[in-house]
């Protein structure tokens, strides 16, 4: 009787782990959802402390990306999104963003948002045209 009862309780714990398993492997969240952010590139601090709309120039975004600070792109409603790698472990994305600071540019992506912050797994990017 005690071994049945322990092979029951045995079996309902994998059960249930399971479950939660596999429901946290099909969470969407985790997953990411396909998006177009249009926006400018610029340095994270400027986006923060500055209150910009568009960058100062393009030779301030590369200056401030080549000494260290992550760039992002700010859309035109003032929300940031950080670029971020989908690998483990994860990798810079600066590179990716570096020829298209303080430009306006269109970017392709999984986009994820937590806590009210936004990042993009960025796919394919490409500078707008001028108006």
């Amino acid at each position: 009787m005690i071994r049945t009862h322990k092979l029951v309780t045995f079996a309902l714990t994998i059960l249930v782990f399971t479950i939660i398993m596999a429901q946290a492997d099909t969470d969407p969240a985790r997953k990411g959802k396909s998006v177009t952010v249009k926006g400018y590139v610029l340095d994270s601090a400027c986006a923060f402390t500055k209150g910009l709309k568009k960058p100062v120039s393009a030779d301030c975004a590369v200056a401030c990306a080549k000494g260290g600070s992550p760039l992002v792109i700010l859309t035109p409603a003032g929300e940031i999104y950080w670029p971020i790698a989908d690998t483990t472990p994860s990798t810079e994305q600066n590179s990716k963003l570096l020829p298209f600071a303080g430009q306006n540019v269109t970017a392709t992506g999984k986009s994820f948002t937590r806590g009210g912050s936004h990042a993009l797994v960025l796919e394919h990017v490409e500078a707008q045209a001028a108006k």
